[in-house]
């Protein structure tokens, strides 16, 4: 049979890519599969402070560094506007109390038409009685004992209608007197010199006002937190969710410590997704100390999914499409199909399909 030029051209090329094939032999070592993650070092219960009020920063009685206990003062706020607020609020506090008091021009006008409904009550209560017995002595008439007696009913109505209302406004005077109270107490709290107080034990990490500089309501005036405890803040790829796990082993690099390997291991891993950086945050308490005391400085981590101390371990480049390999045989090479194991960035498992170290496999360097 004669053999068309094309056919023996692809055989030529056939032959002269596996004769150029550099030969490997699988090795045995161990092997770890991880998950890339950057970050930051965190100080546990660290948190921003703001302030509830707008004004001038009379006094700063923190610097970065220190040490504060909880309740401690930080920062004074000189506000004239929480002053404004207070006289305004002191001054409903002082009508409240006047309208409540018990000789108050309010009361003392109900009171005084109470009295006047119950005179003319016992007023219409005696005639009432009286037309009572002209009525048995046949001595008036029927339709004058009604009116007289409509007069006393609309009468005793009258007073027990100035009693309610006198009630009802003593309590609603006592009401707005507790509200001006509250009110009063919140202004005084914030009147004149607002004092922003630390909410933990721990470090003053950071303070973002000078004395003299304008503060305004929620700005961010310093970051406070422990010292003595440190967690890792972790942004990892969407990708790899379902491969995280609590209770995984991290590899920590932190840069300030270029010659120095931390560990910690997973303790939270958060439900929302990141958008705009398509991540979830995964947060590891770390299980090495750190040299220092510092909060927010960049790291990157390895998330240890999976490892073995002996892995039958080959280059990825080696492996061809569909997880197969081309192996060398005394008759050449032969394509075998492997089941893969863990995998790297640069090497990868084979768990089944190649049995010996001695094996020899064909790839294109």
């Amino acid at each position: 049979m004669k053999l068309s030029p094309y056919f023996l051209f692809s055989l030529f090329l056939l032959g002269a890519c596996q004769n150029n094939q550099e030969l490997l032999k699988p090795q045995v070592k161990p092997l770890i599969e991880a998950v890339y993650a950057s970050g930051f070092v965190v100080s546990k219960d660290e948190y921003e402070v703001y302030s509830q009020a707008e004004g001038y920063l009379s006094e700063k009685l923190v610097a970065d560094g220190e040490d504060v206990k909880q309740g401690d003062p930080l920062f004074i706020i000189e506000s004239d506007q929480q002053s404004s607020r207070y006289r305004l609020a002191k001054e409903n506090y002082d009508m409240a109390l006047s309208n409540y008091r018990h000789d108050s021009p309010v009361l003392e006008e109900l009171r005084a038409a109470i009295q006047t409904a119950r005179t003319k009550m016992q007023f219409d209560s005696l005639n009432y009685v009286r037309y009572s017995n002209l009525l048995k002595s046949n001595a008036t008439t029927r339709s004058e004992f009604d009116r007289i007696k409509l007069s006393y009913d609309n009468s005793r109505n009258e007073y027990a209608l100035q009693k309610s209302r006198f009630e009802k406004t003593k309590n609603q005077l006592y009401i707005e007197l507790q509200n001006a109270k509250s009110q009063l107490q919140i202004a005084s709290n914030e009147s004149g010199r607002y004092t922003i107080r630390s909410q933990v034990n721990g470090k003053v990490f950071k303070t973002m006002k000078e004395k003299g500089e304008l503060v305004r309501r929620n700005e961010t005036v310093a970051v406070i937190g422990k010292d003595s405890a440190f967690f890792l803040e972790l942004s990892v790829d969407e990708l790899d969710v379902q491969r995280i796990k609590v209770g995984q082993e991290v590899i920590v690099k932190i840069d300030a410590y270029p010659d120095k390997i931390f560990k910690a291991r997973v303790t939270k891993i958060y439900p929302l997704i990141n958008k705009q950086q398509q991540s979830i945050r995964v947060d590891a308490d770390l299980t090495d100390p750190l040299p220092g005391v510092f909060s927010g400085l960049a790291l990157e981590a390895n998330i240890i999914i999976q490892k073995k101390e002996k892995a039958l371990v080959i280059p990825k480049a080696a492996l061809l499409p569909g997880d197969s390999l081309n192996l060398k045989t005394p008759e050449g090479f032969r394509k075998i199909k492997v089941v893969k194991g863990i995998e790297t960035m640069d090497e990868v498992e084979i768990v089944h399909g190649l049995d010996s170290v001695g094996s020899q496999i064909g790839y294109d360097n």
